[in-house]
């Protein structure tokens, strides 16, 4: 038998780890969807161009550094993730941590933080704790894409009015997007926003009439002719960093690894919190399979590995192109995989094209898609559910737009775990009932209290209160069949409360300990303070058979 167990462990290890890799299923529609995923792969590619040169530049690491993450780490997220549609690479939400750390210590260190953060994502893929994500609740989700939503659509608004100079703004969407106006030159404006309106106008009337076009990339190229023909003054991609480096393992030292494990761990958790709520979200609003958790997270860890051998930035799953990739009607990750090789093709041969591409038509292909995103009939379901999911909602979309994305996760699970210890602690009662007939002599003085659901932290207070200022009796039986949770804290309140009226002379006997909770009790204290242990009474008959023969046997008044 000892032989067998490491051989066991082996295979079992072995057969969790296949369950992380790809397989021929992935690509079971691309038969008949070969031709929308194509025309999405490009759609998104073209969108990602300018996205990813922005954030490597603000990033501190340079332009270059956002493409070689997205085509490198958007294509091994792709082949290995667990979502069919998520399109990763550079993010603003992981801007906002590498900037900090790129100004301490240099862009040099972008390699090695992103390999660091990317081993351990795929650690937390291979044990398993994708499945966390399923603990978010439905209203946090819609919270975080609503307000996605309206990040994605702000964002846009400065480049929408052709507002090139951003120095002094906030990082705020939303505040950003209020100062645009105050810099806006209405001269040039016009036409910024005119471009805007034909790609908008192109998405929002062509899907009318036929959804499996792809409008968007109609409307990019009927602004870019208008723009060029019509030589209109607006602001284009412009000049593209050519080629991509070798991969090279980045300088290490035991310092340098001490000095980044707290940055990588941050990136670690953004890549991954990030990564499974863009996927899940991409999940519950599109037909095109179930999110596998842990192998997205495992495919996002050798994503931002790759993207480091290369000098790119850590990957993580992208909402905003997610969100092209799915209105454009993507159907298999092929579409995110001619999202990468659009990238790449476009930086080594057609990098004078793209650059006459208006970053208004862009900005019009965001604001429609976040306008998607925003689904007003579930809004007004979801704010007329109940209180509670109406708040976890409200505070889950504000946070987003107004803090940061991952504090909005957080603050609504918060929201929802003290929404949950509420109703749980509002559901546990503690009831005193009458002791069966016929009645015997000194009844009176027994008082029996029914414990029904949860003694733990929230509850177990409130409920042991009303038990302790039981008076004019000489037993107290606690009947405790009922009590499905029994915590440390429960149980250590339990103890006290029997000390206390042993104390006062009131005999106190436990009814219906169950098993599963017996250790608990021993632990902190319960079955020590019951005077006796034959004052642990297995059921109601005979805990009630015990208290009339202590009563009758006790030779003292009851006290006043």
């Amino acid at each position: 038998m000892a032989v067998d167990e490491p051989s066991t462990g082996v295979l079992t290890f072995v057969k969790g780890l296949r369950g992380l890799l790809p397989v021929p299923s992935d690509y079971r529609e691309l038969r008949t969807s070969w031709r929308v995923d194509l025309l999405s792969g490009v759609t998104v590619g073209i969108v990602a161009l300018p996205l990813a040169l922005a954030f490597g530049a603000s990033s501190g690491a340079g332009a270059e550094a956002g493409l070689i993450t997205a085509i490198i780490g958007g294509l091994v997220a792709t082949i290995f993730g667990g979502s069919n549609v998520q399109v990763s690479g550079p993010t603003g939400a992981m801007v906002v941590v590498l900037a900090p750390v790129i100004a301490t210590y240099g862009p040099s260190v972008l390699g090695l933080l992103g390999i660091m953060a990317g081993i351990i994502v795929c650690v937390c893929g291979l044990f398993r704790f994708g499945r966390l994500v399923g603990m978010i609740p439905w209203p946090v989700i819609e919270g975080f894409t609503l307000g996605i939503g309206v990040i994605i659509f702000m964002q846009q608004v400065p480049a929408a009015l052709g507002v090139a100079d951003k120095a002094g703004m906030s990082s705020n969407a939303l505040v950003s997007a209020v100062q645009s106006f105050g810099r806006t030159d209405w001269s040039t404006a016009k036409w910024t926003l005119l471009v805007a309106a034909i790609v908008a106008a192109c998405m929002l009337v062509g899907a009318r009439f036929n959804t499996k076009v792809p409008w968007s990339l109609i409307g990019l190229v009927a602004a870019t002719l208008v723009c060029v023909f019509a030589n209109l003054p607006v602001a284009s991609i412009g000049e593209l960093p050519a080629g991509l480096p070798a991969p090279a393992f980045p300088h290490l030292s035991l310092s340098l690894l001490s000095d980044l494990s707290a940055p990588a761990l941050t990136v670690a958790l953004l890549a991954a919190i990030e990564s499974l709520l863009s996927a899940r979200v991409a999940a519950s609003h599109s037909d095109t399979g179930v999110l596998q958790a842990d192998r997205e997270l495992f495919g996002q860890g050798l994503a931002s590995i790759a993207s480091g051998l290369f000098g790119g930035m850590p990957a993580t799953g992208a909402i905003a192109r997610t969100a092209v990739n799915m209105s454009s009607g993507a159907r298999t990750r092929a579409a995110a995989i001619v999202h990468a090789i659009v990238l790449f093709v476009i930086v080594i041969s057609l990098g004078d094209i793209v650059a006459k591409v208006p970053l208004a038509a862009l900005a019009g292909v965001l604001m429609v898609t976040a306008l998607r995103m925003i689904h007003l009939d579930l809004v007004k379901r979801l704010l007329t559910l109940s209180k509670q999911d109406a708040l976890m909602f409200i505070a889950t979309a504000v946070v987003t737009v107004s803090v940061d994305l991952i504090y909005a996760v957080i603050a609504g699970v918060v929201i929802a775990t003290f929404l949950l210890l509420r109703m749980v602690s509002k559901a546990a009662g503690v009831h005193r009932v009458p002791l069966p007939e016929p009645a015997e002599p000194n009844d009176n003085r027994i008082a029996r209290f029914k414990l029904e659901g949860s003694l733990f932290f929230a509850a177990a207070e409130r409920l042991l209160q009303r038990i302790e200022d039981t008076r004019d009796v000489s037993v107290v039986i606690i009947s405790m069949s009922r009590v499905r949770i029994l915590d440390s804290t429960g149980a250590t309140l339990l103890g006290e409360l029997i000390t206390a009226m042993e104390g006062r002379g009131v005999t106190v006997l436990i009814e219906g300990l169950q098993d599963r909770h017996i250790l608990m009790a021993e632990r902190t204290g319960v079955t020590e303070a019951v005077s006796s242990s034959a004052n642990m009474a297995p059921d109601k008959a005979k805990a009630i058979e015990l208290a009339r023969r202590i009563v009758a046997w006790a030779d003292v008044e009851v006290p006043e």
